[in-house]
Protein backbone atom coordinates (compact mmCIF):
# COMPACT_ATOMS: atom_id res chain seq x y z
CA UNK A 1 0.00 0.00 0.00
CA UNK A 2 1.39 3.31 -1.05
CA UNK A 3 0.52 6.61 0.70
CA UNK A 4 0.04 9.29 -0.98
CA UNK A 5 -0.20 12.00 1.31
CA UNK A 6 3.87 12.36 1.17
CA UNK A 7 3.84 15.74 3.01
CA UNK A 8 1.35 14.12 6.32
CA UNK A 9 3.71 11.91 7.48
CA UNK A 10 5.96 14.71 9.28
CA UNK A 11 3.53 16.51 11.19
CA UNK A 12 2.54 17.08 14.71
CA UNK A 13 -1.19 15.47 14.83
CA UNK A 14 -3.81 16.45 17.33
CA UNK A 15 -5.15 12.95 19.10
CA UNK A 16 -9.08 13.64 18.69
CA UNK A 17 -11.77 15.78 19.12
CA UNK A 18 -14.78 15.27 21.33
CA UNK A 19 -18.77 15.96 20.92
CA UNK A 20 -21.87 16.25 23.42
CA UNK A 21 -25.44 17.51 23.21
CA UNK A 22 -27.63 17.16 26.24
CA UNK A 23 -31.80 17.99 25.64
CA UNK A 24 -32.02 17.33 21.85
CA UNK A 25 -34.23 14.90 19.56
CA UNK A 26 -31.91 12.45 17.71
CA UNK A 27 -28.94 13.75 19.72
CA UNK A 28 -26.40 11.33 18.10
CA UNK A 29 -27.18 12.74 14.47
CA UNK A 30 -26.34 16.29 15.72
CA UNK A 31 -22.88 14.62 17.46
CA UNK A 32 -22.14 13.06 14.08
CA UNK A 33 -22.89 16.93 12.37
CA UNK A 34 -20.25 18.22 15.21
CA UNK A 35 -17.47 15.16 14.60
CA UNK A 36 -17.98 16.03 10.97
CA UNK A 37 -16.51 19.12 11.64
CA UNK A 38 -13.68 18.36 14.18
CA UNK A 39 -12.69 15.47 11.62
CA UNK A 40 -9.16 17.05 11.43
CA UNK A 41 -8.38 16.23 15.12
CA UNK A 42 -8.61 12.37 14.26
CA UNK A 43 -9.18 10.44 11.36
CA UNK A 44 -8.07 7.08 12.51
CA UNK A 45 -11.56 5.94 14.24
CA UNK A 46 -14.66 7.49 15.47
CA UNK A 47 -17.65 6.71 18.03
CA UNK A 48 -20.90 7.64 19.10
CA UNK A 49 -22.60 6.70 22.20
CA UNK A 50 -26.22 7.63 22.98
CA UNK A 51 -29.19 7.41 26.34
CA UNK A 52 -32.67 7.37 25.77
CA UNK A 53 -33.15 7.77 29.39
CA UNK A 54 -33.45 3.79 29.82
CA UNK A 55 -30.05 2.57 27.98
CA UNK A 56 -27.16 2.58 26.25
CA UNK A 57 -26.48 2.68 23.03
CA UNK A 58 -23.11 2.83 21.09
CA UNK A 59 -21.93 2.25 17.82
CA UNK A 60 -17.75 2.62 17.22
CA UNK A 61 -15.56 2.55 14.01
CA UNK A 62 -12.22 2.68 12.54
CA UNK A 63 -11.87 5.30 9.59
CA UNK A 64 -14.05 8.70 8.67
CA UNK A 65 -17.63 9.63 10.23
CA UNK A 66 -18.17 9.66 7.14
CA UNK A 67 -19.21 5.85 5.48
CA UNK A 68 -19.63 4.89 9.11
CA UNK A 69 -22.14 7.58 10.60
CA UNK A 70 -24.37 8.67 7.41
CA UNK A 71 -26.28 5.33 7.12
CA UNK A 72 -29.61 5.15 8.41
CA UNK A 73 -29.28 1.65 9.81
CA UNK A 74 -26.48 3.02 11.99
CA UNK A 75 -28.15 6.19 13.45
CA UNK A 76 -31.77 4.64 14.34
CA UNK A 77 -29.58 1.69 16.00
CA UNK A 78 -28.56 5.54 18.65
CA UNK A 79 -32.03 6.56 20.08
CA UNK A 80 -31.91 9.45 22.82
CA UNK A 81 -32.08 13.16 23.60
CA UNK A 82 -28.08 13.01 24.38
CA UNK A 83 -25.30 11.58 23.31
CA UNK A 84 -21.40 12.23 22.88
CA UNK A 85 -18.49 11.37 20.46
CA UNK A 86 -15.11 10.79 19.44
CA UNK A 87 -13.04 10.91 16.63
CA UNK A 88 -9.16 9.49 17.61
CA UNK A 89 -5.90 9.37 15.67
CA UNK A 90 -3.50 7.54 18.36
CA UNK A 91 0.29 7.50 18.99
CA UNK A 92 1.55 4.82 20.68
CA UNK A 93 -0.24 1.89 21.52
CA UNK A 94 -2.40 -0.19 18.93
CA UNK A 95 -4.31 1.18 16.35
CA UNK A 96 -7.81 -0.91 16.81
CA UNK A 97 -11.47 -1.00 17.64
CA UNK A 98 -11.15 -1.57 21.56
CA UNK A 99 -9.31 1.56 21.74
CA UNK A 100 -11.67 3.39 19.77
CA UNK A 101 -13.99 6.15 22.30
CA UNK A 102 -16.57 6.74 23.65
CA UNK A 103 -15.19 4.32 25.86
CA UNK A 104 -18.50 2.17 28.12
CA UNK A 105 -18.62 0.36 30.93
CA UNK A 106 -21.87 -0.89 33.52
CA UNK A 107 -20.47 0.39 36.70
CA UNK A 108 -22.51 -0.36 40.04
CA UNK A 109 -24.27 2.99 39.44
CA UNK A 110 -25.47 2.59 36.11
CA UNK A 111 -23.63 2.78 32.85
CA UNK A 112 -21.00 4.85 32.04
CA UNK A 113 -19.22 6.07 28.90
CA UNK A 114 -16.32 8.49 28.54
CA UNK A 115 -14.52 10.64 25.49
CA UNK A 116 -11.13 12.39 26.10
CA UNK A 117 -9.40 15.01 24.72
CA UNK A 118 -5.72 14.59 25.83
CA UNK A 119 -3.11 12.48 27.25
CA UNK A 120 -2.32 11.11 31.12
CA UNK A 121 0.91 11.75 32.12
CA UNK A 122 0.88 9.03 35.19
CA UNK A 123 -1.93 6.68 33.80
CA UNK A 124 0.88 3.95 33.43
CA UNK A 125 1.60 4.14 37.00
CA UNK A 126 -2.38 4.38 37.51
CA UNK A 127 -2.67 1.35 35.68
CA UNK A 128 -0.07 -0.95 37.58
CA UNK A 129 -1.55 -0.21 40.82
CA UNK A 130 -5.43 -0.91 39.46
CA UNK A 131 -4.37 -4.13 37.59
CA UNK A 132 -2.76 -5.13 41.30
CA UNK A 133 -6.14 -4.27 42.56
CA UNK A 134 -7.64 -7.08 40.30
CA UNK A 135 -8.82 -4.35 37.76
CA UNK A 136 -8.93 -5.96 34.18
CA UNK A 137 -8.75 -3.72 31.50
CA UNK A 138 -10.25 -3.90 27.91
CA UNK A 139 -8.25 -1.15 26.15
CA UNK A 140 -5.02 0.39 25.84
CA UNK A 141 -6.52 3.50 26.24
CA UNK A 142 -5.10 5.86 28.66
CA UNK A 143 -9.14 6.72 29.34
CA UNK A 144 -9.85 3.26 30.53
CA UNK A 145 -8.10 4.55 33.77
CA UNK A 146 -9.84 6.92 34.47
CA UNK A 147 -13.00 4.43 34.45
CA UNK A 148 -11.73 2.12 36.60
CA UNK A 149 -10.84 5.04 38.95
CA UNK A 150 -14.39 5.91 39.07
CA UNK A 151 -15.15 2.01 39.18
CA UNK A 152 -13.50 1.80 42.57
CA UNK A 153 -14.15 5.53 44.09
CA UNK A 154 -15.64 4.90 47.49
CA UNK A 155 -17.71 8.31 46.61
CA UNK A 156 -21.93 8.15 45.88
CA UNK A 157 -22.49 10.22 42.98
CA UNK A 158 -21.17 10.15 39.43
CA UNK A 159 -19.99 13.20 39.83
CA UNK A 160 -18.18 13.18 43.04
CA UNK A 161 -16.39 9.67 41.89
CA UNK A 162 -15.36 11.60 38.50
CA UNK A 163 -13.90 14.17 40.61
CA UNK A 164 -12.33 11.84 43.00
CA UNK A 165 -11.02 9.77 39.96
CA UNK A 166 -9.45 12.99 38.12
CA UNK A 167 -7.66 14.27 41.48
CA UNK A 168 -5.62 11.09 41.33
CA UNK A 169 -4.91 11.85 37.42
CA UNK A 170 -1.79 14.62 35.81
CA UNK A 171 -1.50 15.37 32.61
CA UNK A 172 -4.00 17.13 30.11
CA UNK A 173 -7.62 16.36 29.30
CA UNK A 174 -10.74 17.64 27.97
CA UNK A 175 -13.89 15.03 29.11
CA UNK A 176 -17.61 14.41 28.63
CA UNK A 177 -19.00 11.80 30.47
CA UNK A 178 -22.79 10.46 29.97
CA UNK A 179 -24.41 8.40 33.12
CA UNK A 180 -27.66 8.18 33.81
CA UNK A 181 -27.38 11.13 36.40
CA UNK A 182 -27.10 13.58 33.44
CA UNK A 183 -23.96 14.74 30.77
CA UNK A 184 -20.96 15.78 32.25
CA UNK A 185 -17.94 17.78 30.56
CA UNK A 186 -14.99 18.75 32.13
CA UNK A 187 -11.15 20.78 31.33
CA UNK A 188 -8.25 19.85 33.22
CA UNK A 189 -6.96 22.14 35.65
CA UNK A 190 -3.92 23.63 33.63
CA UNK A 191 -6.64 24.28 30.22
CA UNK A 192 -4.29 22.80 28.16
CA UNK A 193 -7.01 20.62 25.68
CA UNK A 194 -9.88 23.24 25.09
CA UNK A 195 -13.34 22.51 25.44
CA UNK A 196 -16.12 24.91 24.64
CA UNK A 197 -19.68 25.06 25.75
CA UNK A 198 -22.51 26.11 23.16
CA UNK A 199 -26.50 26.16 22.86
CA UNK A 200 -28.74 24.66 20.29
CA UNK A 201 -32.69 26.05 21.01
CA UNK A 202 -32.62 24.42 24.53
CA UNK A 203 -30.00 21.59 24.13
CA UNK A 204 -26.99 22.41 25.42
CA UNK A 205 -23.67 21.21 23.37
CA UNK A 206 -19.85 21.10 23.96
CA UNK A 207 -17.02 20.66 21.60
CA UNK A 208 -13.59 20.53 20.92
CA UNK A 209 -13.55 23.70 19.08
CA UNK A 210 -16.24 26.41 18.27
CA UNK A 211 -16.47 25.41 14.15
CA UNK A 212 -18.47 22.08 15.36
CA UNK A 213 -21.08 24.49 16.77
CA UNK A 214 -21.59 26.47 13.89
CA UNK A 215 -22.02 23.68 11.96
CA UNK A 216 -24.82 22.87 13.49
CA UNK A 217 -26.13 26.15 14.04
CA UNK A 218 -26.12 26.28 17.52
CA UNK A 219 -24.52 29.34 19.33
CA UNK A 220 -21.38 29.82 21.66
CA UNK A 221 -21.58 30.38 24.71
CA UNK A 222 -18.06 30.32 26.40
CA UNK A 223 -15.09 28.15 27.42
CA UNK A 224 -15.35 25.60 29.55
CA UNK A 225 -12.60 26.76 32.38
CA UNK A 226 -9.52 25.26 33.26
CA UNK A 227 -10.86 22.69 36.18
CA UNK A 228 -14.29 23.13 35.51
CA UNK A 229 -16.43 20.36 35.74
CA UNK A 230 -20.35 21.14 34.10
CA UNK A 231 -23.26 18.78 34.70
CA UNK A 232 -26.00 19.07 32.56
CA UNK A 233 -28.99 17.05 33.35
CA UNK A 234 -32.78 17.55 33.88
CA UNK A 235 -32.15 20.05 36.59
CA UNK A 236 -30.64 22.42 35.02
CA UNK A 237 -27.08 23.28 34.34
CA UNK A 238 -24.54 22.94 37.09
CA UNK A 239 -20.73 24.24 37.70
CA UNK A 240 -18.38 22.75 39.49
CA UNK A 241 -14.68 23.95 40.55
CA UNK A 242 -13.20 21.52 42.73
CA UNK A 243 -9.84 21.85 42.42
CA UNK A 244 -7.06 24.13 44.02
CA UNK A 245 -6.87 26.98 41.32
CA UNK A 246 -3.75 27.37 39.05
CA UNK A 247 -2.88 29.83 36.12
CA UNK A 248 -4.19 28.69 33.10
CA UNK A 249 -1.77 26.77 30.16
CA UNK A 250 -3.50 26.19 27.03
CA UNK A 251 -1.83 24.85 24.45
CA UNK A 252 -0.69 27.06 21.94
CA UNK A 253 0.32 25.03 19.49
CA UNK A 254 -3.70 25.22 18.61
CA UNK A 255 -3.38 28.73 17.38
CA UNK A 256 -0.19 27.21 15.09
CA UNK A 257 -1.63 24.56 13.66
CA UNK A 258 -4.02 22.18 14.99
CA UNK A 259 -7.26 24.18 15.28
CA UNK A 260 -9.07 24.58 12.28
CA UNK A 261 -8.46 28.55 10.95
CA UNK A 262 -12.72 29.36 11.11
CA UNK A 263 -12.43 28.11 15.33
CA UNK A 264 -11.98 30.92 18.15
CA UNK A 265 -9.66 29.89 20.93
CA UNK A 266 -9.39 30.87 24.08
CA UNK A 267 -11.32 34.17 22.63
CA UNK A 268 -8.79 35.00 19.32
CA UNK A 269 -9.55 33.88 16.27
CA UNK A 270 -7.30 31.14 14.66
CA UNK A 271 -7.18 32.58 11.34
CA UNK A 272 -6.22 36.11 12.27
CA UNK A 273 -3.59 35.13 15.28
CA UNK A 274 -2.18 32.64 12.23
CA UNK A 275 -2.02 35.81 10.21
CA UNK A 276 -0.18 38.03 12.83
CA UNK A 277 2.35 35.08 13.16
CA UNK A 278 3.23 35.45 9.52
CA UNK A 279 3.63 38.95 10.11
CA UNK A 280 5.63 38.58 12.64
CA UNK A 281 7.67 36.23 11.05
CA UNK A 282 7.21 38.94 7.98
CA UNK A 283 9.73 41.42 10.41
CA UNK A 284 11.51 38.78 12.24
CA UNK A 285 12.95 37.16 9.42
CA UNK A 286 12.87 39.28 6.04
CA UNK A 287 13.86 38.36 2.80
CA UNK A 288 14.12 39.74 -0.57
CA UNK A 289 11.54 37.34 -3.19
CA UNK A 290 9.02 37.85 -6.06
CA UNK A 291 6.37 35.40 -4.05
CA UNK A 292 5.31 33.93 -0.88
CA UNK A 293 4.30 30.60 -1.16
CA UNK A 294 2.13 28.62 1.29
CA UNK A 295 2.87 24.57 2.03
CA UNK A 296 -1.05 23.55 2.04
CA UNK A 297 -2.73 23.55 3.57
CA UNK A 298 -1.84 24.85 7.08
CA UNK A 299 0.51 27.31 6.06
CA UNK A 300 -2.29 29.55 4.08
CA UNK A 301 -3.21 32.06 7.19
CA UNK A 302 0.58 32.58 8.06
CA UNK A 303 2.03 33.29 4.11
CA UNK A 304 -0.89 35.48 3.82
CA UNK A 305 0.30 37.58 6.89
CA UNK A 306 3.98 37.29 6.10
CA UNK A 307 2.41 39.03 2.39
CA UNK A 308 0.74 41.59 3.88
CA UNK A 309 3.53 42.57 5.70
CA UNK A 310 6.07 42.67 3.73
CA UNK A 311 4.11 43.50 0.40
CA UNK A 312 5.85 39.99 -1.56
CA UNK A 313 2.96 39.00 -3.51
CA UNK A 314 1.18 35.65 -2.32
CA UNK A 315 0.74 32.74 -5.18
CA UNK A 316 -0.05 29.64 -4.95
CA UNK A 317 3.29 27.53 -5.90
CA UNK A 318 2.61 24.54 -4.77
CA UNK A 319 -1.34 23.05 -5.89
CA UNK A 320 -3.05 20.35 -3.54
CA UNK A 321 -5.49 17.68 -4.63
CA UNK A 322 -7.94 17.23 -2.41
CA UNK A 323 -9.34 13.95 -3.67
CA UNK A 324 -6.61 11.44 -3.13
CA UNK A 325 -6.36 8.89 -0.06
CA UNK A 326 -4.80 6.03 -0.35
CA UNK A 327 -3.63 3.85 -3.72
CA UNK A 328 -3.95 0.02 -3.01
CA UNK A 329 -0.90 -0.89 -5.20
CA UNK A 330 2.70 -2.66 -4.68
CA UNK A 331 5.04 0.53 -4.36
CA UNK A 332 8.55 0.27 -5.92
CA UNK A 333 10.58 3.60 -4.97
CA UNK A 334 9.36 4.54 -8.91
CA UNK A 335 5.98 4.51 -7.88
CA UNK A 336 6.74 5.66 -4.30
CA UNK A 337 8.13 8.79 -6.19
CA UNK A 338 4.92 9.41 -8.33
CA UNK A 339 2.95 8.97 -5.50
CA UNK A 340 4.29 12.04 -3.66
CA UNK A 341 3.48 14.17 -6.82
CA UNK A 342 -0.51 12.42 -6.87
CA UNK A 343 -1.11 15.16 -3.60
CA UNK A 344 1.26 18.00 -3.86
CA UNK A 345 2.65 19.35 -7.38
CA UNK A 346 4.35 22.55 -8.02
CA UNK A 347 3.02 25.08 -9.82
CA UNK A 348 6.36 25.02 -12.45
CA UNK A 349 4.80 27.90 -14.94
CA UNK A 350 4.50 30.64 -12.00
CA UNK A 351 7.73 29.30 -10.06
CA UNK A 352 10.18 28.87 -12.49
CA UNK A 353 13.25 31.70 -12.16
CA UNK A 354 11.45 32.82 -9.26
CA UNK A 355 13.08 33.20 -6.02
CA UNK A 356 10.64 31.85 -3.33
CA UNK A 357 9.47 32.31 0.02
CA UNK A 358 8.23 28.88 1.44
CA UNK A 359 5.80 29.30 4.65
CA UNK A 360 5.58 26.21 6.67
CA UNK A 361 3.78 26.12 10.54
CA UNK A 362 6.55 23.98 11.63
CA UNK A 363 9.30 21.36 11.25
CA UNK A 364 9.36 18.02 13.11
CA UNK A 365 11.58 15.52 11.33
CA UNK A 366 12.46 17.70 8.03
CA UNK A 367 11.76 15.47 5.86
CA UNK A 368 8.59 17.23 4.73
CA UNK A 369 10.90 20.32 4.68
CA UNK A 370 12.95 18.24 2.54
CA UNK A 371 10.54 17.27 -0.14
CA UNK A 372 9.35 20.85 -0.24
CA UNK A 373 11.96 22.16 -1.16
CA UNK A 374 13.56 19.92 -3.42
CA UNK A 375 9.94 20.17 -5.48
CA UNK A 376 10.84 23.96 -5.65
CA UNK A 377 13.72 23.14 -7.15
CA UNK A 378 12.79 20.76 -10.07
CA UNK A 379 10.05 23.01 -10.90
CA UNK A 380 12.61 25.48 -11.65
CA UNK A 381 13.21 27.92 -8.52
CA UNK A 382 16.23 30.71 -8.02
CA UNK A 383 16.19 30.51 -5.03
CA UNK A 384 14.04 28.95 -2.39
CA UNK A 385 13.92 30.70 1.18
CA UNK A 386 11.74 28.62 4.31
CA UNK A 387 9.90 30.31 6.71
CA UNK A 388 8.36 28.27 9.59
CA UNK A 389 5.06 30.08 12.08
CA UNK A 390 6.35 28.15 14.84
CA UNK A 391 9.40 28.66 16.85
CA UNK A 392 11.90 24.89 16.40
CA UNK A 393 10.30 22.39 18.30
CA UNK A 394 12.76 20.36 20.31
CA UNK A 395 11.00 18.52 22.81
CA UNK A 396 8.38 15.87 23.17
CA UNK A 397 4.48 16.28 24.00
CA UNK A 398 3.26 14.74 26.70
CA UNK A 399 -0.05 16.25 26.78
CA UNK A 400 -2.36 14.73 24.24
CA UNK A 401 0.16 15.62 20.48
CA UNK A 402 1.68 12.66 18.57
CA UNK A 403 5.32 13.78 19.02
CA UNK A 404 8.38 11.57 17.83
CA UNK A 405 10.35 11.07 20.66
CA UNK A 406 13.21 14.08 21.07
CA UNK A 407 16.05 11.69 19.46
CA UNK A 408 13.72 12.09 16.15
CA UNK A 409 13.36 15.66 16.32
CA UNK A 410 15.28 17.60 13.55
CA UNK A 411 15.88 20.69 15.90
CA UNK A 412 16.83 19.32 19.26
CA UNK A 413 19.65 17.68 17.27
CA UNK A 414 20.43 20.75 14.81
CA UNK A 415 21.54 24.18 14.91
CA UNK A 416 19.35 26.11 12.38
CA UNK A 417 22.34 26.85 10.13
CA UNK A 418 22.87 22.53 9.74
CA UNK A 419 19.21 22.18 9.61
CA UNK A 420 18.89 24.77 6.63
CA UNK A 421 21.85 23.20 5.13
CA UNK A 422 20.34 19.43 5.74
CA UNK A 423 17.13 20.93 3.87
CA UNK A 424 18.78 22.24 1.03
CA UNK A 425 17.24 25.79 1.81
CA UNK A 426 18.92 28.95 0.79
CA UNK A 427 17.68 30.46 3.87
CA UNK A 428 15.80 29.05 7.15
CA UNK A 429 14.09 31.35 9.89
CA UNK A 430 11.65 30.52 12.71
CA UNK A 431 9.68 32.69 14.55
CA UNK A 432 10.74 33.65 18.03
CA UNK A 433 8.86 32.24 20.96
CA UNK A 434 8.28 35.84 21.35
CA UNK A 435 7.45 36.89 18.37
CA UNK A 436 4.62 33.77 18.78
CA UNK A 437 3.42 35.43 21.75
CA UNK A 438 3.13 39.28 20.14
CA UNK A 439 0.87 37.46 17.48
CA UNK A 440 -1.31 36.33 20.39
CA UNK A 441 -1.66 39.57 21.59
CA UNK A 442 0.35 38.79 24.81
CA UNK A 443 4.11 38.87 26.20
CA UNK A 444 6.16 35.29 27.06
CA UNK A 445 6.88 35.55 30.75
CA UNK A 446 9.60 33.44 32.41
CA UNK A 447 8.58 33.38 35.33
CA UNK A 448 4.85 32.47 34.64
CA UNK A 449 3.85 31.71 30.96
CA UNK A 450 0.33 32.14 29.85
CA UNK A 451 0.12 29.10 27.43
CA UNK A 452 1.57 25.61 27.12
CA UNK A 453 4.70 25.47 24.66
CA UNK A 454 6.68 22.66 26.28
CA UNK A 455 7.66 21.76 23.14
CA UNK A 456 9.56 24.45 22.08
CA UNK A 457 10.96 25.51 25.24
CA UNK A 458 10.83 22.29 27.55
CA UNK A 459 8.85 24.00 30.24
CA UNK A 460 6.72 21.25 31.05
CA UNK A 461 3.62 22.21 33.57
CA UNK A 462 3.10 19.02 34.87
CA UNK A 463 4.73 16.17 36.16
CA UNK A 464 5.44 13.43 33.86
CA UNK A 465 5.51 10.30 35.64
CA UNK A 466 5.22 7.98 33.24
CA UNK A 467 8.00 9.62 31.40
CA UNK A 468 10.31 9.66 34.07
CA UNK A 469 9.78 5.99 35.49
CA UNK A 470 10.87 5.01 31.62
CA UNK A 471 13.39 6.70 31.52
CA UNK A 472 14.90 5.46 34.74
CA UNK A 473 14.21 1.86 33.40
CA UNK A 474 15.41 2.35 30.46
CA UNK A 475 12.34 0.64 28.38
CA UNK A 476 8.53 0.42 29.43
CA UNK A 477 5.62 -0.03 27.21
CA UNK A 478 3.62 2.91 26.64
CA UNK A 479 -0.30 3.44 27.26
CA UNK A 480 -2.05 4.10 24.28
CA UNK A 481 -3.02 7.63 23.78
CA UNK A 482 -6.43 8.57 22.69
Amino acid sequence: MLTTNPFDDDKLREECGIFGIWGADNAASFVALGLHALQHRGQEGAGVTSFDGAHFHSHRAMGHIAGNFDRDEVMRALPGRTAIGHVRYSTTGESGLRNVQPLFAELAEGGFAVAQNGNLSNAMKLRRTLNRRGSIFQSTSDTEVIIHLVATSNHTTSLDRLTDALKQVEGAYSLLVLTPDGLIACRDPLGIRPLVMGKLGEATIFASETVALDVIGATFLRDVEPGELVLVNGSGIRSFRPFAKVEPRPCVFEHVYFSRPDSVADGKSVYEVRKNIGAELSREAPVEADYVVPVPDSGVPAAIGFSQASGIPFELGIIRSHYVGRTFIQPSQEVRNLGVKLKHNANSALVHGKRIVLIDDSIVRGTTSVKIVQMMRDAGAREVHLRIASPPTRHSCFYGVDTPERAKLLAAQMSVEAMRDYINADSLAFISIEGLYRALGSERNDQQPQRCDACFTGDYPTSLTDFTEKESAGSLSLVASR
